[in-house]
């Protein structure tokens, strides 16, 4: 967890993670295939997001430069709705993903630190997980928004979310986003 004056930073000016990603290159069941091979678990979100027609993986490779960074460090101290993260990165320069980026990144992202559970988090993002801001593909309220990766009892989650427009995400709740992108000429 960052120490309270940490949480005040904006990026640029703030801490970060920043990951190179390739994405795409594969049909979808070959990057679900790639999901089981990797012993990633799926919550029935995550199955429902993978299994729509709506989340196109590219057939091209690219690569993406991601930032991980909390909410309040896009300039908004108390946390904000999902409209107002991602207007407020794109001010800052910052892009929404991809949703395939979701289970590329799970694949990725293998070394994820497990975060002991907060018991008394309900609706809200788990303690440790990292959410991956991207387009929803329906404005229906009860499917599913995207994707979050998490670690919980030493495995590996891609576990996609639900939440309305209204839902306030809490300060410190950590989101990917894209920098940059480029064609992956090593395919």
């Amino acid at each position: 967890m960052l120490a309270n004056e940490e949480y005040k930073k904006v990026y640029p000016d703030c801490p970060t993670i920043i990951r190179n990603v390739t994405i795409g290159g594969q049909t979808k069941l070959q990057l679900i295939q790639a999901l089981q091979d990797s012993s990633i678990l799926l919550n029935k979100y995550g199955e429902l997001l993978l299994a729509d027609d709506r989340l196109i993986v590219s057939s091209t490779a690219y690569r993406l430069k991601t930032v991980e960074l909390a909410v309040s460090n896009l300039g908004i101290p108390n946390g904000g709705t999902t409209p107002e993260i991602l207007h407020k990165a794109t001010e800052l320069g910052l892009h929404i993903c991809p949703l395939e980026l979701g289970p590329y990144l799970r694949l990725f992202y293998l070394e994820q630190p497990e975060v002991a559970a907060d018991t008394g988090k309900t609706h809200q993002a788990p303690t440790g997980s990292v959410t991956v801001a991207s387009e929803p593909l329906t404005e229906d309220d009860e499917f599913p928004k995207g994707f979050y990766l998490r670690k919980m009892d030493g495995k590996l989650w891609l576990r996609g979310y639900i939440a309305d427009n209204l839902h306030i995400w809490n300060p410190d709740d950590r989101f990917i986003f894209v920098l940059s992108k480029e064609v992956d000429d090593h395919s």
